[in-house]
């Protein structure tokens, strides 16, 4: 099969490599659609992974292809999503049904072979079957889509929180499609959604999918604290999502919290956290919840992130597909990676697609 293979620090192929061969309780997913996470970027051309060679992607969706001998929950030719962490199942978090925090994971497209390749061996346990009215597309950012809504679920917004989103890359946009679906269903009742990012890409972007005007905030030119505060009535936000990971927008978060707050920290960071003594103060003065999460749940069970975001994609609630931004054959893929590394274009999703 073909399949585009890491073997060292910036040295991606495309190639020709062995086809996987299902254990017992894995499957083999014929993939279908497959995107580029901002992970996988540095992972191929700065930090590498955990070994060589190795074929990266954890965003991706197919059908079943081979059931191994084992393998009761799905059928040959049915379609899937896939959950790229594969847990231990011993660990105290693991026995606790916390996968995402376990302390021995493997995870596909990093410790393993993943989704970009034609074909990919899954653990039976992994899947979440794709209802017939849900694209692979959709399904590809079933993960980045579980992400967003493990840390809105965390921040147990109440009805008329006021809510801020800093960061609109791939999460912070997804984020805020969940926050709006909220509102729509009557979950919630904020008097605004306010968001805050760099690019005018981005801003258009969120006009686009329902933001008024007046609750953007551009960083580069703006105050950010205090645009918050005159948009508050001096209060402050009742929930600040940090989807950056910089020291800038960390305090950004904390100095514009309403007293009793919560700052929910998503943004994975590009260097070290440092924070000054009268930052600190405001934690411990105003009371606030300062609430870190990574990845998403997947705990087989209809309550999980996973069946939460594909029961709004089945029931026509969330659509991610205007977030897709480029779409490649499989062997062009390597023109997303040199967008993203590169910054040549204006992008939020770019995917791998059959030709």
């Amino acid at each position: 099969m073909k399949a585009w293979v890491l073997h060292d620090i910036g040295n991606l192929r495309f190639e020709n490599t062995k086809m996987p061969k299902p254990q017992e309780h894995e499957v083999l997913v014929k993939v279908e659609a497959a995107g580029i996470c901002g992970s996988d970027i540095p992972r191929v051309y700065r930090t590498g992974t955990y070994s060589f060679p190795l074929v990266p992607g954890h965003e991706f969706s197919g059908i079943v292809a081979e059931a191994g001998k084992c393998v009761t929950s799905v059928k040959t030719g049915e379609r899937v999503g896939i959950f790229p962490l594969i847990p231990c199942k011993k660990c105290v978090p693991c026995q606790k049904q916390q996968y995402e925090m376990c302390r021995h994971y493997s995870y596909l497209g990093s410790r393993r072979n993943g989704g970009f390749a034609e074909y990919v061996a899954v653990p039976d346990e992994n899947l979440i079957k794709i209802p017939g009215n849900v694209s692979f597309e959709a399904s590809a950012m079933l993960e980045p889509m579980a992400v967003a809504v493990h840390v809105m679920r965390r921040a147990a917004i109440l009805q008329k929180d006021i809510v801020a989103v800093c960061g609109l890359g791939t999460i912070g946009l997804l984020l805020f499609l969940f926050l709006q679906e909220m509102l729509t269903s009557g979950d919630l009742k904020s008097e605004k959604i306010l968001l805050i990012g760099n690019k005018d890409f981005q801003k258009e972007t969120a006009l686009k999918m329902g933001l008024p005007e007046n609750c953007y905030c551009d960083s580069r030119q703006e105050n950010v604290e205090q645009w918050i505060m005159e948009q508050t009535n001096g209060v402050g936000v009742d929930v600040f999502f940090e989807c950056v990971g910089k020291n800038e927008t960390l305090i950004h978060a904390i100095n514009s919290a309403a007293p009793a707050g919560k700052v929910m920290l998503v943004g994975n960071p590009g260097s070290d956290i440092n924070m000054k003594k009268d930052v600190y103060w405001k934690i411990l003065r105003n009371q606030l919840t300062v609430m870190g999460t990574w990845n998403s749940s997947f705990t087989y069970d209809v309550t999980d992130d996973w069946h939460y975001v594909m029961d709004r994609l089945a029931g026509g609630k969330i659509d991610p597909s205007p977030l897709i931004t480029h779409r490649y054959p499989l062997q062009e893929l390597e023109q997303g990676f040199h967008i993203m590394r590169d910054k040549t274009e204006e992008y939020i999703k770019i995917m791998a697609v059959p030709d």
